[in-house]
C-alpha cells in the first residue's frame, strides 16, 4: 500500500477514534481552518472549524452513547491532493432507544507543510427502502 494511502487511512481511523472518545478538539485538528462541506444532518453548506464543531457537538450531545465506524476506505492521490471515500455507520443510544444511521462519505485532503488536512467533507445518509433500490443502473 502506498505511503499516502496509509497516511490518509490512518487519519480517517484517528478521526473516528477521536469521535468515539468525544474529543472534538482532536477531531478538528485533522481539518483545515478553511474547510467547507456537507453534513448528513443539515442541508446548508458548512464553512470553517466552528461549523464542524457544532456538527460534531450536535451528535454527541444527543446521545447517551455513540460509536462511529468506517468501512471500505479508498484513497486516491492527485499530487498534493487526495480523496478518501468510505461507508460509515453510527450506532447511538438515546432516550428514545437505540439507533443505527448509515451512509457514505468523502474527504478531500490537501498536503500543507507536510501534513494532510481535510479541506472538504461530504456525508450523506444511505437509508432508503431496499425494494426501491434492489438493482444498480444498467443491471
Amino acid at each position: 500500500m502506498p505511503k499516502t494511502e496509509q497516511e490518509i487511512r490512518q487519519i480517517e481511523l484517528d478521526v473516528a477514534d477521536a469521535f468515539n472518545q468525544g474529543d472534538i478538539d482532536r477531531i478538528l485538528s485533522f481539518f483545515d481552518q478553511d474547510l467547507a462541506g456537507f453534513s448528513s444532518t443539515r442541508h446548508e453548506r458548512l464553512h470553517g472549524l466552528e461549523a464542524m464543531r457544532n456538527t460534531f457537538s450536535y451528535y454527541l450531545e444527543r446521545s447517551e452513547s455513540m460509536e462511529f465506524a468506517l468501512d471500505q476506505v479508498e484513497v486516491h492521490q492527485y499530487g498534493e491532493t487526495a480523496v478518501s471515500t468510505f461507508y460509515w455507520s453510527i450506532f447511538m443510544k438515546t432516550a428514545s432507544g437505540e439507533h443505527e444511521i448509515t451512509g457514505r462519505g468523502s474527504h478531500v485532503f490537501v498536503r500543507r507543510n507536510g501534513d494532510w488536512k481535510i479541506v472538504h467533507e461530504h456525508f450523506s445518509r444511505a437509508q432508503h427502502p431496499p425494494e426501491l433500490w434492489d438493482t444498480s443502473p444498467g443491471e
